[in-house]
This record gives structure tokens, C-alpha cells and sequence, in this order.
């Protein structure tokens, strides 16, 4: 079978890539070795935004009689909550499915290697076939990093893809590491009434955002009940009697934490394994394929694109990667700005931030002012009994230029988008305070934000 193009992984990143190669003419195959969707939709971000809202919406009952509602005893079903989130992968796997056949995507299911210039083996069973292509697209994506821990693979300790099917309560968690997918698993689990321990070697919470952020997150889980520990390593897991485990980890001192299983989210790492065949390798740096501004690898004719290049591990960069990538094989001009890029976390309240910090802005060396705004002021957060959070702007001081934007608050993930806008089209805050947002919202917050003078 000849193609136009392969792409390797039928994440957001090789399905939104495959998409629009075929929009644009391209005689398309996508392969993947297990289920459309990649990580994304089948082991991370769709799967734990489903049993987050569950689980919100169960701590949002259990308080339910300060809104006059009476409703009893509250219980969850973990099983059923299992099976409502399999029921949103499934749907949206399908749509991915129905997506290929009408744009006459060929989906190739197998384990697939570039085997030569332009040529793809892929692995079904016990059989083999051979594809060509003008070019070929990696999109293999990632998964998670298992530290070297003493005790790291001993039963009930897991990542986030075994936990993610998880259907029995947990009494205890530990998580190890203090990241997105720890805090998100953090809030996940403490709305269902586990007690959770969250480990984290930095410093802070949320290594990679703005310190505010972090720190307001501590405080707030903590309220919870929540066992939050910065700057910890983690020394060894042990087994203990009745199957419990025991972590051993060192903060200012040697101290442990018991519990029923023990999460390990301290990162991913770029998926490559088996992807090329001997002699026949792409330049790779720490394990990243290296690319160019055009996607292009150092093999002629072969790119990559999104978690397996090393860089922001997100899937709205990744799908952005892979249409940009078809873009630039097809010589369009209507790429997508790759400079501002929103990260979300689905804690409750959410957290947000694209841009630049107040810090990062003054290590580059720009003269910038920040404003920040307390929703608890704002009008429709009271109404929804949000817990604390804010929304700040950061500024360049002399034209206002908007250089970023950190927010923890209702819908934050939502309302990023604006300050992501604003930013691709180089606005000011002065801009932005010329447009009305209705009342009463939560995006009426932002006005305030950007109201300098």
C-alpha cells in the first residue's frame, strides 16, 4: 500500500495530523498499536476529567444543604463512575473512528517501525506488512517515568494508568510527585474521602507554574486535609503487614507515610521504543527526537511532532504540532501561533496560566507590573460558593502590552482562552478593558483584572 503520508499514533496529535492531511488531498494512513485516541483520551486527559466531575460533583452534594437542599445520605459508586467515564471514552473514540472513514483515513491497527525511507512494517499478531509513504509523521506520544526506587514495582504501587481503572474505594493514598497529574489525582481522591499524602521533591507544588499558584493549592488542599510535602525525596517503599505500604522519604528529616496504594506520577518520557529499525535512527536528544521549525527530522521525508519531540506535553500542543506539521509539508501559510500556549490543571477550584509570569518577565529583562483580582468579590462565585482563588494579568509597564495571565478560580480552564487570544494578537490590557463581558459571570473577574487607570 502507498501512501502521501504515515503518521505513526493515533493520538490528538497523528488523528488532528491525519485529518488534515486529508482535507488538504493527501492519501493518509494513521496507525496505532492499541486504541484511537492515544493517551489522551484512552489513559489521561478525557478518563480523569470524568471521574473529577463525578467526584465534584459528590463533594458539591455532601454540602448541598447550605443551597436548602436536603438530600440524605450522600454515597459514590466507583464502579459506576468507572463505567460513565468508559462510556465518554467510547463515544468520543468512536467519533474519532467515524472522523477516519468519512475523510477516507485508512486506520491500521498494529505496532508499527520505520523500517527504511518511506517505509513503515507494521505488526498485527503474528503477521507483518510493509506500507510506503512520500513521508511519514511520528506521533507515538509518551508514558510515565518509573523512578529508581527501592520498592517501585512490589504490588499497589501504580501509575496513573492502572489507577485510572481503579473501581474499588481507597482508604489511603500516597502520590508521589506533586505535578498536574498528582494534584489532579490529589482532588480526585480527597473528594471521595481517601487521605491522601502528596511527596514532592521541589520546593513547591506545581514545579513548572507561577508560585502564587502553587502555593495557593498547598493552602487550599491542606484545609482539605490533604498531606502535603515539599522538597521530599523518596527513599524506598516498603510492604507491610495486611498488604499496606510504607513509603520512606526525606524531607528536613527521615519520615514515613503508610497507606493502601501508592501513585507514582513524576513524569513521562518520549514513547520510541522499537519505532525505527537498526542503522535506520533519527538524530535523539535525552530521548527525544530532535526536530526542526518544520517538524523535519535528520531522516529525509520522516517528522515528528508533539510528547515524543521533548517538548510541552499537552494534547492541544500536540494536535496543534501535527496540523501545523501538514501545513508546512503543504506550503500554507495559515499556521497556528505555537508561541502561547495555555496549561490547564482540573483541580477544584481549576487552575490556568499562558504567558509569562511577573518573575519570568523580570529575568527577561522586561519592566513589567502584574494586577491582581480576588474572586471573592466576584458576583457569580459567590452565588457558587467557589472557594478562594484570583485572576491576575501581567503587563508590560510602559505600552500595557499583555505579556500573561494566572488564574485559580471556577472555569479557569475556560477563560484562559481569552488571555490566550489576546496574547497571539498582541494586545493590551487596555484592549482587553475595552470589551464588555456580561453579568453575572465569572469572566467579569477579567475586567477588573485589566482595568489599570
Amino acid at each position: 500500500m502507498e501512501y502521501d503520508l504515515i503518521v505513526i499514533g493515533a493520538g490528538p496529535g497523528g488523528y488532528e495530523a491525519a485529518f488534515e492531511a486529508a482535507d488538504l488531498g493527501m492519501k493518509t494512513a494513521l496507525i496505532e498499536k492499541e486504541e484511537p485516541g492515544g493517551t489522551c483520551l484512552n489513559h489521561g486527559c478525557i478518563p480523569t476529567k470524568a471521574l473529577l466531575h463525578g467526584a465534584g460533583l459528590f463533594r458539591k452534594m455532601k454540602d448541598a444543604e447550605a443551597l436548602g437542599i436536603s438530600t440524605g445520605e450522600v454515597l459514590y459508586d466507583l464502579r459506576k463512575m468507572q463505567e460513565r467515564k468508559q462510556d465518554a471514552v467510547l463515544r468520543l473514540r468512536k467519533g474519532i473512528e467515524d472522523s477516519a472513514k468519512r475523510k477516507k483515513v485508512d486506520l491500521i491497527r498494529g505496532t508499527a517501525a520505520v523500517c527504511g525511507k518511506g517505509r513503515v512494517l507494521v505488526r498485527t499478531g503474528a503477521e507483518e506488512q510493509t506500507f510506503t509513504a512520500g513521508r511519514i509523521l511520528i506521533a507515538t506520544g509518551s508514558r510515565p517515568v518509573k523512578p529508581p526506587i527501592d520498592g517501585i514495582d512490589m504490588p499497589g504501587v501504580v501509575t496513573s494508568d492502572e489507577l485510572l481503572e481503579n473501581e474499588e474505594p481507597i482508604g489511603s493514598l500516597v502520590i508521589i510527585g506533586g505535578g498536574v497529574i498528582g494534584m489532579e489525582f490529589a482532588s480526585l481522591y480527597e473528594a471521595l474521602g481517601t487521605k491522601v499524602t502528596v511527596i514532592e521533591a521541589m520546593p513547591q507544588l506545581l514545579p513548572n507554574l507561577d508560585r502564587e499558584l502553587a502555593q495557593s493549592l498547598k493552602m487550599l488542599m491542606k484545609k482539605r486535609g490533604v498531606t502535603v510535602c515539599t522538597g521530599a525525596r523518596v527513599e524506598a517503599i516498603r510492604q507491610r503487614k495486611g498488604g499496606r505500604l510504607l513509603c520512606e522519604y526525606t524531607a528536613e528529616k527521615s519520615e514515613t507515610a503508610e497507606a493502601d496504594a501508592v501513585l507514582v506520577c513524576v513524569g513521562r518520557r518520549p514513547y520510541t521504543e522499537g519505532l525505527f529499525a537498526e542503522g535506520f535512527r533519527p538524530e535523539m536528544e535525552r530521548g527525544c527526537i530532535r526536530v526542526n521549525e518544520r517538524y523535519e527530522t535528520s531522516l529525509p521525508g520522516i517528522y515528528a511532532i508533539g510528547d515524543v519531540t521533548g517538548g510541552v506535553m499537552l494534547a492541544h500542543a500536540a494536535a496543534a504540532e501535527g496540523r501545523n506539521a501538514i501545513r508546512e509539508m503543504n506550503a500554507r501559510p495559515d499556521k497556528e501561533d505555537m508561541r502561547w500556549i495555555p496549561s490547564c490543571i482540573y483541580t477544584e477550584p481549576e487552575i490556568a496560566s499562558v504567558g509569562m509570569t511577573a518573575d519570568e518577565a523580570k529575568a527577561a529583562g522586561i519592566e513589567a507590573e502584574s494586577r491582581k483580582v480576588l474572586m471573592g468579590a466576584n458576583g457569580r462565585t459567590v452565588i457558587t460558593g467557589g472557594e478562594r482563588g484570583f485572576i491576575r494579568v501581567v503587563y508590560e509597564k510602559e505600552t500595557g502590552k499583555l505579556l500573561g495571565a494566572q488564574m485559580m478560580c471556577e472555569r479557569a480552564t475556560d477563560l484562559i482562552s481569552e488571555f490566550t487570544q489576546a496574547l497571539s494578537a498582541g494586545q493590551t490590557v487596555q484592549d482587553l478593558a475595552r470589551v464588555i463581558r456580561p453579568h453575572p459571570t465569572f469572566s467579569e473577574a477579567i475586567s477588573e483584572a485589566v482595568r489599570i487607570g
